[in-house]
């Protein structure tokens, strides 16, 4: 035993020998300038305690005085200074060194590339290279070095701390700046990628995006309904009733961009490519007065934004579509970004295609049962995007970008039981394409500007031709809008920041209808310019969030000034209670009307039309909601009241199916009611529940009865969801939702039709005075993710949407009998029936 301590005592020894060998060994600077002083006959005059705590590597001995001289100013941070043969002063007076760092990104420790290192008070400045690398000489040692880089915080460190003595730089890390108090309340909110902020806004991060149930990728506008108060009557994208609004009344924005055109499949699918946005916002109430138009809620979409200098990209194809994406590096300050997506549908169909197929043009001329026409049907779709990033420097910021959404149809039809093959083709196409740019100016570390210009044009294209009688009809409706922001904002202090703006709009809508035989023509164009300012003030403490702001309106057409005060409020009552408070006043200067139920096919039977301030006015919207929420362990649960009150809606633009629905006049709706959600997160799964309970009735002074429920009155609605990672790789989610059927209106019983002039009607009873059987669908999905390679990884979904088959209404409506004039024929829209679909990815 005590041979073996021997060993190990003698190798522990060897070992700090050879050890000591192969290091430098560091003397105090005292016992150095004592042996200099005897080689060299010399005296060193300093005070101690700048020399006290300093340690050097001993210099070689063959070195001259001159030589050690200057070993010591190389490796200290004091000046050595020879007065004479005899005398030198070591003090820390004067004194200048040489700086080196290498800045990172703190999150990803990826190098920042032309980051801007300046020496503060003095002109001496320089930027990192493509390895995140900067260096300096001759810098005062007392002065200090400020590290900036667009979007990043500040840092300042001082000089000495970044001495250049030996061959290793100082690592710095920058921290990504956080462009509003606005914070993340709940990090995973219903699943990975959803999250909550302190306004009340939900965000959908499509990066860190799990899946939902039914969603092979995370769609955009369907992820959004699975939000307490957001609901689809029927079923569709393109029409998404927040609070019991339409879907006119959501303001749709794509990276600043003002959208009039959201969904591929007349509905069933989001045309926003979801690869490339980075980030959904969305907004129920208590809005930043930034924004306006859309008195029901706000829907920012906003894409990457950070220039990388890495080139990645991916694909994917499901039972639909095919798309691409890809960030290529131009320069080490320019990048592109590129999209596309475009339907396979034509090439051939999927059960997947046939499902959407039915569904989208069940009520339509292209899907019309008719045994004396042959008929043919072609279908397709596409999107793109594209946006350029251009850092001038760490200060100044500029974006361009472009959208292109399109949707085509062609219908063919030709007499079957006549001897003339002539063949009647119809068509139907709608786009909407959008140009932006925006240049963000950081001036000083508290005051920023953001210049923000956009154009849009959305377009409706119809030409029906009827073989019975040889009619042509071509319908046309066109926007035009271009609008510039200006926003500035100061942070006041760490709690306060300040925001204040001014924005225009011009907006141009064209209507056109033409009619072969006989001859007609009619063409309607309106112009609206409005002007805004705006100013707010966010305040954000440990326990208080305040957000208030004001937007003034003018309406040059109007000569017409709308005031809308902002307020939204979270404050904390202790570690796990909160309360919320939350208001808005809104307008809205564009609507979508149903002039007739066969326009542009029967596939897309809205068009859109600007305020009058006569028969259509300016709508305008009070919103006011409380709740109270309680958030521990990663349960959270919320309840919240709301009271809604829109002004300035037209019986065109509901969609009524009954003695209304040819009456023009201007009304109101009030929607107020309860929601409720519980959500239980851990590391593996997450398990939610939710409840909306509202009551929504219109009122329109000249009818009678003026008062009636809601389109869109779902009185109670309930979701439940559940995700869970079953193995690292693995992801399952399963979810259900079950609500009342919405309203609709019955003729009266032994007389259902009733003659009008010439013409013969439905005879309806009391409005929306009957309701739908009660809606409910199951859904699944299931993702398996692996890596191909080292820098390629694919991911496996599969998704199942009405899995139980569930033989859903979703409208109906009564037309006149064509055999019997006297009898009222029921026409029911359905669901979408079980619809499988499946995706590959992979992403590099």
């Amino acid at each position: 035993m005590m041979k073996n301590k021997g060993l190990i005592l003698l190798l522990l020894c060897f070992g700090s020998l050879c050890y000591g060998q192969n290091s430098p060994k560091k003397i105090p600077l005292t016992a150095l300038i004592l042996s200099i002083e005897k080689q060299f006959n010399i005296k060193f005059s300093y005070a101690v305690e700048d020399v006290v705590a300093v340690s050097i590597e001993k210099p070689e001995t063959t070195l001259t005085l001159p030589q050690v001289i200057d070993y010591l100013n190389a490796k200290t941070v004091l000046n050595f200074k020879v007065l004479d043969k005899r005398y030198i002063t070591v003090s820390v007076i004067n004194k200048t060194i040489a700086v080196c760092g290498t800045v990172f990104d703190q999150e990803n420790k990826r190098p920042l590339s032309g980051a801007s290192v300046l020496v503060k008070n003095t002109s001496r400045s320089t930027v990192t290279t493509e390895k995140g690398i900067f260096k300096l000489q001759n810098i005062p040692l007392n002065s200090t070095i400020t590290l900036s880089y667009l979007g990043y915080e500040i840092k300042e460190i001082p000089a000495k701390e970044l001495f250049l003595s030996g061959t290793n730089c100082l690592e710095i890390t920058l921290t990504a700046k956080s462009e509003t108090l606005n914070q993340v309340l709940i990090n995973v909110y219903l699943t990975p990628g959803l999250q909550k902020f302190l306004d009340g806004s939900t965000v959908l991060n499509t990066k860190k995006f799990g899946i939902l149930p039914g969603l092979i990728e995370p769609d955009i506008l369907q992820s959004i309904q699975i939000l307490p108060g957001i609901e689809s009557t029927n079923e569709s994208i393109a029409n998404i009733n927040v609070r019991g609004g339409t879907n006119d009344q959501n303001l749709v924005i794509w990276d600043n961009i003002k959208m009039y055109h959201s969904g591929h499949f007349f509905g069933l699918i989001s045309a926003y490519n979801p690869n490339l946005t980075e980030k959904v916002t969305v907004s129920k109430n208590g809005t930043s007065a930034e924004y306006s138009d859309g008195v029901s809620s706000t829907i920012n979409m906003q894409t990457k934004d950070v220039v990388t200098n890495k080139f990645s990209g991916g694909a994917g194809v499901n039972l639909i579509s095919a798309d691409a994406f890809l960030a290529i590096p131009l320069a080490k300050d320019l990048e592109l970004h590129l999209s596309g997506r475009r339907s396979i549908t034509d090439l051939f169909n999927t059960p997947t295609y046939n499902n959407y197929f039915e569904r989208s043009f069940q009520d339509s001329e292209i899907n019309a049962d008719s045994s004396d026409k042959n008929t043919n049907s072609d279908f397709y779709f596409y999107d793109f995007t594209a946006k350029l990033l251009f850092d001038l420097n760490e200060k100044h910021q500029f974006r361009a970008n472009i959208i292109g959404i399109n949707n085509a149809l062609a219908y063919s039809e030709s007499n079957a039981n006549t001897n003339n093959t002539e063949t009647k083709a119809s068509t139907l196409s709608q786009n909407n394409i959008g140009y932006g740019g925006n240049w963000k100016a950081q001036w000083t570390s508290k005051w920023s500007t953001n210049l923000i210009t956009y154009f849009s044009k959305y377009n409706i294209d119809a030409t029906d031709y009827r073989i019975e009688t040889d009619q042509r009809l071509t319908e046309t409706n066109e926007v035009l809008e271009t609008g510039v922001k200006l926003n500035t904002h100061y942070k006041v202090n760490k709690h306060l920041s300040l925001l204040s703006g001014y924005q225009f709009n011009e907006t141009g809508m064209l209507n056109e209808t033409t009619v072969s035989a006989p001859s007609y023509k009619r063409t309607k164009k309106d112009v609206l310019l409005n002007h805004s300012l705006f100013s707010e003030a966010e305040y954000n403490n440990a326990n208080t969030y305040l957000r208030v702001g004001m937007r003034i309106n003018y309406f040059q057409k109007f000569n017409k000034f709308l005031i809308e005060p902002r307020i939204n409020i979270r404050q904390k009552l202790s570690t796990t209670f909160a309360l919320k408070l939350e208001g808005e006043f809104k307008n809205q200067t564009t609507a979508q009307i149903i002039d007739f139920e066969d326009d542009f096919l029967g596939v897309e039977k809205r068009r859109w039309v600007l305020v009058n301030n006569q028969d259509i006015p300016i709508a305008t919207s009070k919103q006011g909601s409380f709740g109270i929420e309680f958030n521990q362990k990663k349960l959270n649960i919320e309840l919240t009241g709301f009271y809604k009150l829109v002004e300035g809606i037209t019986a065109s633009n509901q969609g009524f199916y009954n003695s209304f629905q040819f009456i023009n006049a201007n009304g109101s709706y009030t929607a107020k009611g309860i929601e409720f959600l519980a959500n239980k997160t851990a590391r593996k799964y997450s398990a939610w529940f939710s409840y909306t309970y509202s009551i929504n009735d219109y009122e329109f002074a000249v009818f009678t009865p003026s008062v009636f429920p809601n389109n869109a009155d779902i009185r109670h609605s309930f979701s439940i969801g559940f995700y869970y990672d079953i193995i690292k790789n693995l992801k399952v989610s399963v979810g259900g939702v079950w609500r009342n059927g919405q309203p609709y209106t019955k003729p009266i019983p032994g007389n259902e039709t009733i003659q009008d002039g010439n013409a013969t009607m439905v005879n309806y009873d009391s409005p929306n005075n009957e309701n739908l059987d009660n809606f409910m669908r199951l859904d699944a999905s299931l993702q398996y993710n692996f890596n191909l390679s080292e820098s390629i990884k694919a991911s496996f979904t599969a998704g199942v949407i009405n899995a139980s088959n569930q033989d859903n209404v979703i409208n109906r409506y009564y037309k006149v009998n064509p055999n019997d004039t006297n009898d009222a024929i029921q026409v029911d829209n359905k669901s979408l029936g079980l619809t499988p679909n499946i995706s590959f990815r992979v992403n590099f």
